[in-house]
């Protein structure tokens, strides 16, 4: 063969191949994209039937949600629909309620009406009685009206005069056997209405503290510091809304100090537990009684007081905390020694022995075991039982005349004992209720009509009222001033008395020009 007829039939045969092969290609491409269309159709149905899916959920949580939003509102109506019939229904009420009253009412209002026409008829009818028998008395007795009263006056006078005097009498034979009584019943009154004060003031201790987180570790867990506190001290510990402060309560003076010495230094420390709690009131109490062992020897010093008996400079110590009508006791019996001194010197008699006096005359008060006795013949006993002279021991015991007087010395304590308590503020009340009174005082006054300005003066002892000349008169002042007295006796509470003074004035006035 030739060699051109050779390329054109290899040619030939590489172009058949080719196409055979491109056929080939071509058919499997063709598969390849049916499968691929056919997967592809496959995932869109898939995808499609997941988001009807979806769609369809989501349609059915919105639906429940609408229908949940749509039964609260008509839940809240329908609660709002009771309210307003509860409403309708106790306005009702109300209605029927006020309809009914203003019935009654108004049949109350005809029966007064009528009863006041009835009144009036009767009270013109006794009047006409009342005068037609004058006239008939005074035909038959031949008096006026006006004689026959003056001869009844005079004859009531003098029966009256009888019968008073007869009565007087009767209340004096009563009083007599009564007086004991009633004078034990007014002091009882006075001792209450004026102690009030005196006891809180004298009962009761107030500890501050920084800040009100330290209440809760001094109460501890369920309560065992407290209790460990007042079991040690014997003193009742109140804690409550008070801020920044603890109140510590009991009547002895001695044991709140203890108290209050023992907290501060627990405090202070920061451990606050029961058996440190025992340790330091303990070691506390030693310190106050330490205290008061050297109070009692640097007053005896200061005083120039010599062989005392130890356990009397320790009870002089214990005046300290003791008070007596709010002063301080201590205080007192060392204004009522120096007092008792000067006074004596003055007088030529023995200056150390009516301060010695002086300065016991009241020790009674402080001492244990006085019982039911008297502190003046309490602390005549006590200084008898340690060998204190005569004039000493009747001095104590009859500065409040429970004895005999048997020499100068008594009547001079007696005084100066009476001199220290009634000086301006030695014996005070609380400033507060002192404060109080005074306004209290104020206000009644200004609450009646007429009165302009009010002065509580004379430490409350007297009130100024001044009034309006143009609203008041003269016989009113009178009226006035028993009106303020009468509602201030019946309101308030009060030592002694308070004297009430009505001022009016006229004032004229005019300019020179």
């Amino acid at each position: 063969m030739e060699p051109i007829t050779i390329i054109i039939t290899v040619s030939a045969g590489l172009i058949a191949g080719a196409l055979i092969t491109f056929g080939i290609q071509k058919i499997i491409l063709k598969n390849k994209v049916a499968a691929i269309i056919s997967e592809a159709e496959k995932e869109a149905e898939v995808i499609k039937k997941d988001k009807m899916l979806q769609a369809k959920e989501k349609f059915l949580q919105l639906k429940s949600d609408h229908e949940k939003t749509i039964a609260d509102r008509n839940q809240k109506i329908s609660h709002a629909e009771n309210r307003i019939k509860q409403k309708e229904s106790a306005v009702q009420q109300k209605q029927e309620e006020l309809n009914r009253i203003k019935n009654d009412l108004q049949k109350q209002k005809d029966i007064v009406e009528h009863q006041i026409s009835v009144n009036e008829k009767k009270a013109t009818d006794l009047e006409k009685t009342h005068k037609l028998q004058i006239e008939q008395l005074e035909t038959i007795s031949s008096l006026s009206a006006n004689e026959a009263k003056e001869q009844l006056i005079e004859s009531l006078k003098a029966e009256a005069r009888t019968e008073a005097m007869s009565l007087i009498n009767e209340i004096m034979e009563e009083a007599k056997m009564t007086a004991n009584k009633e004078a034990k019943k007014i002091v009882v009154q006075t001792i209450q209405r004026a102690a009030s004060e005196h006891v809180v003031e004298n009962s009761v201790s107030i500890f501050h503290i920084e800040s009100d987180e330290i209440k809760g570790r001094i109460i501890g867990r369920e309560g065992r510091n407290i209790r460990a506190l007042e079991a040690a001290t014997g003193i009742e510990i109140v804690v409550d809304d008070t801020p920044e402060a603890i109140i510590l309560s009991g009547f002895d003076p001695i044991r709140r100090e203890v108290a209050r010495l023992a907290l501060h230094q627990l405090v202070t420390d920061g451990r606050i537990h029961p058996a440190r709690i025992e340790e330091v009131v303990e070691k506390t109490r030693k310190q106050v009684e330490d205290e008061i062992l050297e109070t009692g020897k640097r007053t005896a010093i200061d005083l120039g007081i010599h062989g005392l008996h130890p356990d009397m400079i320790r009870h002089v110590g214990k005046m300290k905390y003791r008070s007596s009508y709010g002063q301080n006791l201590l205080q007192h019996s060392k204004e009522t020694a120096r007092l008792s001194g000067i006074m004596a010197t003055e007088l030529g008699l023995n200056a150390k022995l009516a301060k010695r006096a002086g300065l016991l005359h009241d020790i009674g008060k402080v001492l244990e075991d006085d019982g039911e006795m008297p502190h003046a013949l309490a602390g005549m006993k006590y200084a008898e039982k340690y060998k204190e002279k005569p004039e000493i021991c009747n001095a104590i015991g009859a500065h409040h005349e429970e004895i005999e007087m048997e020499s100068l010395l008594s009547p001079i304590i007696q005084i100066c004992d009476a001199i220290s308590g009634a000086r301006p503020g030695a014996r005070r009340e609380v400033v507060e209720s002192y404060i109080k009174r005074l306004k209290d005082l104020e206000s009644i006054a200004l609450s009646y009509p007429g009165v302009l300005k009010t002065y509580a003066i004379q430490a409350g002892r007297e009130l100024r009222v001044i009034v309006g000349a143009e609203k008041v008169n003269d016989t009113d002042t009178e009226s006035l001033s028993t009106d303020i007295a009468k509602k201030i006796q019946d309101e308030m509470t009060y030592p002694g008395q308070i004297k009430i003074t009505v001022i009016r004035e006229t004032r004229a006035v005019n300019y020179a020009k």
